[in-house]
């Protein structure tokens, strides 16, 4: 396997305990645990982290000086960036989809706190606006770098595909049979890292990604895109191992009324965690996954099955949702 440098952001590795009152609360007759990715440290906490190891040492060894990311207003990979950004002592700016909200609250506070340079455009026009700043600052004798959002690109999926081999070691020391790991996906860089990191450990789990946004079929259909993404990390680490769609398993019936808007699926499940396990999830991505996990439940799923939950972070959001929630 090859070498990629990466650097040290990350407080690694994120504890795994088990969930038994929510398993008692929904009388669930299989095992219930947690990856505790909410608490790597960097900023809030987050899955983004263990990518931006590898990102950010790219970005180092090209001599960046700024960094340009992109995401929604309550990105937890967005807060994370500027955090590892100021950190390394670089600029950061970041693009942000909508209009400058009266108040700043949750991960968009912390953006500001942290000093990010914001700037507010369309969803559709994120891309383009960080190539417009990026040529803006090169103009100026900037270096900038810049991030895909949520940090999903080939060398941002590395960081998963490690994620895998640090969990299988945690479940072998914890005696643990994990039948499935259940983990929010919408850029996709986690899932397709993790999907070719359990191909590259021997893990014989079911990998199951909450689609937050994406669809199966259609433009922009989400499995080629996941498979193409691991196969482009798979070549970084020459690793002999081919993914495609197929590979990936996901579940479509969660997307509710759209992109961070929180209905009883994501009120409930946030709810039901911290008042059987003191554990909060976000109300844009944990959220949603782990409702869609109790609601698989309650409905007979997965019955008897050994299930790892994967908190991938975004607690902070939740202060942007409070007269929803």
């Amino acid at each position: 396997m090859n070498y990629i440098k990466k650097i040290t952001l990350a407080q690694l590795p994120t504890p795994l305990h088990g969930l038994p009152n929510l398993t008692h609360a929904l009388g669930f007759s299989g095992k219930l645990y947690m990856k505790r990715d909410d608490l790597t440290g960097l900023a809030a906490g987050g899955n983004k982290s263990r990518k931006l190891e590898y990102l950010m040492a790219d970005a180092l060894q090209q001599r960046a000086d700024t960094i340009i990311t992109a995401g929604g207003l309550q990105s937890n990979h967005c807060i994370q960036t500027v955090a590892a950004a100021k950190k390394l002592n670089l600029d950061c700016h970041i693009v942000l989809s909508g209009e400058k909200p009266q108040r700043a609250n949750g991960n968009l506070f912390l953006d500001i706190l942290a000093g990010a340079i914001i700037h507010y455009v369309e969803r559709p026009k994120r891309n383009q606006r960080m190539e417009e700043l990026a040529e803006a600052l090169r103009s100026e004798g900037k270096h900038p770098y810049v991030i895909p959002v949520g940090g999903s690109n080939a060398l941002g999926a590395v960081g998963y595909v490690m994620a895998m081999k640090e969990v299988v070691t945690q479940l072998k020391l914890m005696n643990i049979s994990c039948d499935r790991i259940i983990v929010a996906s919408s850029s996709g860089g986690t899932q397709a890292g993790m999907v070719l990191g359990a191909k590259m450990t021997g893990f014989t789990g079911k990998i199951t990604g909450i689609s937050i946004d994406r669809l199966k079929t259609g433009k922009g259909a989400f499995p080629p895109e996941l498979a193409e993404l691991g196969n482009k990390a798979a070549a970084l680490l020459g690793l002999d191992i081919s993914l495609t769609p197929e590979d990936f398993e996901l579940e479509y019936d969660y997307l509710g009324d759209g992109y961070a808007v929180v209905g009883n699926n994501e009120r409930n499940a946030i709810k039901m965690l911290a008042q059987t396990e003191g554990i909060f999830v976000g109300p844009v991505y944990t959220g949603r996954a782990m409702g869609a996990m109790i609601d698989r439940i309650q409905k007979g799923k997965w019955k008897n099955e050994t299930i790892l939950f994967w908190h991938t972070g975004d607690m902070a959001a939740l202060f942007d949702y409070v007269d929803e929630l």
